[in-house]
Order: structure tokens, then C-alpha cells, then sequence
């Protein structure tokens, strides 16, 4: 879809050519002596109307407006949240023959609004049809959004733009079914991405993986005749020298449980489980996009958990690339396994931050639902980065605790650690099985298991959370032009060292 921002004002809409013109109306609403102005004080008065989040009103060729069509909605307060509430809603609910539509926001309306606007356009108008024999795609084509100042909010949109190429490319990732989006697929994708935005992209297989000594990593993808894929993704936006930061995404592109096996239930959900993978090459794909000025590295291991002869058995002892030994006690837990053979692999990036994205537990879903991301970290600076940029992103995440005793339960005679630790607290036992492997650079991991698909009859992959991701990068690329516009004293670098020796504390307690 083509976006387009413009400064416009409710007179200004009017003369907007478009199928059908969307007025956001918040509860701040003043009219002026505009056709548009005069509609929704007119619709309001007579109770037609209202500006509470969920009221619509539609109109035909209103008086003094070009658009044949307009749909007053109501926003509540114009936050960013109900702003792009109505703007998903009314876009869900247009029908067959609208090409062009505008959206004139409030004038209060400010740079996140913009970004809401346009999120929740991309969002209601993808429909998947890549494996349906008689495709209805959306018709839209074209959106104008309109606000009191484009020059204001064009850093804004332009991020939010980026970002939505990057989200649609991780849903369709997601829905893809299992039988297509396999290992190779997702090589083949991340080579395709990586082509169009000018940035390397190298493809392990098995002998490669072999070599580097990926054993957890390899135990699990030894069931599947599908073969492993390790992608390794590279996008130079800053000089040789600036550390990258690491995102690194789960590709279990389809997960039975292998020998300790799912119920058949929702089984067919399983697919979603490469959302960590999907969402790290949506990331990239928005990278392509926006251009920030700064390194990112992106790793995916890709493989199947099926159950055969040849599968990894509960009991079974695996070497990881650290060398660190892992006792299988749960063939249902590896997303783990095959995670933590990236994360070391990522420490040779001498990373800034290491991120990793996962639909790692269940547990994560009972805690947070399909509202929050999980967020784990060892280093406080990165854990609030994340935040905000959830927030900013609408894309939010909730922190969770890292406490030593909670490793506890991964203690068992017959290796260094175990690859479960109980029902209790289970996302957490999770994130201190990571931890171990992650000692070596500020890190975070976000299970997505509750946020990257919906279920039941809305059933789909969310794209989330590369919205999130995006938000972060750019952040990051602020504050790295600001440290190098900074002057140089001897205090910056004396507060500098302090979390560094909180990291190298941090990780003697993972070992």
C-alpha cells in the first residue's frame, strides 16, 4: 500500500479526492464553519453521533465534500491507543470498491498519532491469500493521512511506514502453512530481503552447523528429514568498528513436541512457532526501508521438532557450542535448545546488545495473556529502551524477574544443567536457561508466545513484535548520534564503566 502524509485541516479534507474520507472526531471536538465541521456538529446535536471510542457514523455524499463517502469515528481522548482503535475498526469494516481513502486526524493529533494511523491501516487491510485458489485481496491502494503539521510528524510516519513493510512480511511468514515455510524457505526469504535492501546474507546448512559445533541445535532438527538452516543476516548502516546489536529469532517452523508430544488440539497452531524468526526478518525488512545509521546482526536457527527413529529422546545429554552440557528432560522444550547455540555464535559480533525473540513457553501466555510480550534482562538500560519502545510502538512488553534462585530448578546430576525446571514459574526457568549462554554482552529475551499469532477464529500470525524491534533500532540510532555529538570528558567515561562492570559481574552469575 502507498502512504502519503499531509498537513490538512478538516476544510482541507473536504476537498480531499478519495473513495471514502475518514473525520477522527475526539471528545475535544470544536467546530469551525467547514462542510466537515458542520456534519459532525450537526450529527452530534442531533445525537447521531458521538466522539466516544467505537462510534461511527456513516455519510453519503455530504454537502461541500469531494469523497463520496464519510465516516465520522470517534476517538475518545486522541491518544495514539484510541487513535488506532478507530482508525483499525473503520478501515475493517470498508467493503468492496474503495481504492484511495484519507484520514484527516484531530488537530491535536501529533506525531504518535500519525504512526497509530498508519499501523492500524496496514494492519486491517492484510488479508492472506498466498495459498487460497480464489484470492478477495484488499482493494485499498492508496492512504492520505492528514494532520496539522506533516513536517512535524514526518520522522513519525516515515518510521511507522518502515515498520509496516516489516510487519506484513512477518505475518505472511507466519500464516504461510508448515509444508511451505520450511528451513529453506526462510533462507530463501532472508536472501530475498537481503538482496532488495543491499545487505549480506549468509545461509548455514547442516555440515556448516556441524562444524561450528552446534550440538543443541542440531539434536533438535535430527528428527525432521527437513534440513536445518542457520541464517545469518548483516546490515551495515554505521562504520566497521561500531558494535552491532544482535537480534536473534526462534525458527521452529513447526513444532509437534517431538517424542514428548503436543495434544493434537490446536496442534496446526505450531506453525506460528518460527514468530521470533519471522519477526527478526520483518525487522530487517523494515531495515531496508528506513536506513538508521547503525549495525545490526540478525540470526535465525531454523529447523522442525518432529518425532522418528531419529529424534532426540527425553534423557538424552547434548553438547551446546559453548560446551556447556544440557540434559533433555522434555523434548517439548526446544526452542531453548536451539536458541542458546545462537546466542553463543553471537558473542564473535562483539554485540552492544543481544536480543533475543521467541514463542518460548506457555507459561508466558497464562502470565500475560496475548496483551504483553515477556521481557527478561540482565542490563537496565536495555530493559527500558525496550520498554519505551514498546510503548512507543504500541507494541508493549512487561518486564519479568531474572532472580538466581529461580535456576535453581535447572540442576541435575547428569549434565551442567537441565532444559526444564518444573511447572512453576515456568517463562522464567526458561529465560535462566538462556542466560547461561548470554553472559558475554547486555542481553534480553522476549517471549512472544502469548503476542506473535491469535487463535481460534481470528487465527493468524500478529507480526509483533517488529514494531517493537523497529522502534529500538531507531532509538538506538539516536543515541548513538547523540554520543558522538557529545563532548568527551572524564566523568562520561567514569559513568560508562559502571554498567559494563555490572555486565561482567552479571555474566560470572549466568556462568
Amino acid at each position: 500500500m502507498d502512504f502519503e502524509l499531509k498537513t490538512l485541516n478538516l476544510d482541507g479534507a473536504a476537498s480531499e479526492k478519495c473513495d471514502v474520507l475518514l473525520v477522527l472526531v475526539d471528545e475535544s471536538f470544536k467546530p469551525a464553519s467547514d462542510a466537515l465541521s458542520r456534519l459532525a456538529a450537526d450529527a452530534v446535536k442531533a445525537r447521531a453521533f458521538e466522539a466516544k471510542p467505537g462510534k461511527t457514523l456513516h455519510a453519503w455524499r455530504a454537502t461541500g465534500v469531494q469523497a463520496p463517502r464519510v465516516l465520522l469515528v470517534g476517538c475518545g481522548d486522541g491518544s495514539p491507543r484510541r487513535i488506532h482503535s478507530a482508525v483499525h475498526g473503520a478501515v475493517a469494516s470498508l467493503r468492496s470498491g474503495v481504492r484511495r481513502i484519507a484520514i484527516c486526524l484531530p488537530q491535536a493529533a501529533n506525531g504518535r498519532a500519525v504512526r497509530a494511523a498508519v499501523s492500524a491501516v496496514a494492519e486491517a487491510s492484510y488479508v492472506y491469500i498466498t495459498t487460497k485458489s480464489k484470492p478477495e485481496a484488499c482493494e485499498i491502494e492508496k492512504c492520505v493521512v492528514g494532520c496539522a503539521d506533516a513536517a512535524a510528524s514526518k520522522a513519525d510516519f516515515e518510521a511507522a511506514r518502515g515498520a509496516a513493510a516489516g510487519i506484513a512480511v512477518a505475518r505472511e511468514l507466519g500464516n504461510l502453512p508448515p509444508n511451505v515455510a520450511t528451513p529453506t524457505r526462510l533462507g530463501e526469504e532472508a536472501k530475498r530481503i537481503a538482496k532488495s535492501g543491499g545487505f549480506q546474507c549468509e545461509v548455514l546448512g547442516p555440515r556448516e552447523v556441524e562444524k561450528l559445533r552446534m550440538g543443541a541445535f542440531m539434536a533438535v532438527a535430527q528428527g525432521s528429514d527437513e534440513p536445518l538452516r542457520f541464517i545469518v543476516l548483516r546490515y551495515q548502516g554505521a562504520g566497521a568498528s561500531d558494535a552491532p546489536v544482535v537480534l536473534v529469532g526462534k525458527g521452529i517452523t513447526f513444532d509437534s513436541g517431538g517424542i514428548s508430544i503436543k495434544p493434537s488440539p490446536e496442534m496446526d497452531e505450531m506453525k506460528f512457532d518460527m514468530g521470533g524468526a519471522a519477526s527478526v526478518l520483518g525487522t530487517f525488512r523494515a531495515l531496508a526501508e528506513l536506513k538508521p545509521r547503525l549495525n545490526v546482526v540478525g540470526l535465525v536457527p531454523a529447523c522442525e521438532n518432529l518425532p522418528s527413529g531419529r529424534a532426540f529422546k527425553p534423557g538424552d545429554v547434548v553438547t551446546s557450542m559453548s560446551g556447556q552440557t544440557i540434559e533433555v528432560l522434555n523434548t517439548d522444550a526446544e526452542g531453548r535448545l536451539i536458541l542458546c547455540d545462537a546466542l553463543t555464535y553471537a558473542e564473535r559480533f562483539k554485540p552492544r546488545a543481544v536480543v533475543d525473540v521467541a514463542t518460548l513457553t506457555g507459561a508466558c501466555v497464562i502470565a500475560l495473556g496475548g496483551v504483553r510480550s515477556g521481557l527478561f534482562a540482565t542490563d537496565e538500560a536495555l530493559a527500558a529502551a525496550l520498554q519505551q519502545a514498546g510503548d512507543v510502538a504500541l507494541d508493549p512488553c512487561w518486564r519479568m524477574p531474572l532472580d538466581d534462585e529461580y535456576g535453581e530448578g535447572l540442576k541435575t546430576q547428569f549434565a551442567d544443567m537441565a532444559n526444564v525446571g518444573g511447572r512453576p514459574a515456568g517463562a522464567v526457568t526458561a529465560a535462566k536457561f538462556l542466560q547461561r549462554f548470554a553472559g558475554a554482552y547486555p542481553w534480553a529475551h522476549l517471549d512472544i508466545a502469548g503476542t506473535a499469532w491469535k487463535g481460534g477464529a481470528a487465527k493468524g500470525s500478529t507480526g509483533r513484535p517488529v514494531g517493537m524491534l523497529v522502534e529500538y533500532l531507531l532509538s538506538q540510532q539516536q543515541a548513538a548520534v547523540a554520543r558522538k555529538a557529545a563532548p568527551r570528558s572524564a566523568a562520561p567515561r567514569k559513568a560508562a564503566a559502571e554498567p559494563a562492570a555490572r555486565r561482567k559481574r552479571s555474566a560470572k552469575t549466568a556462568a
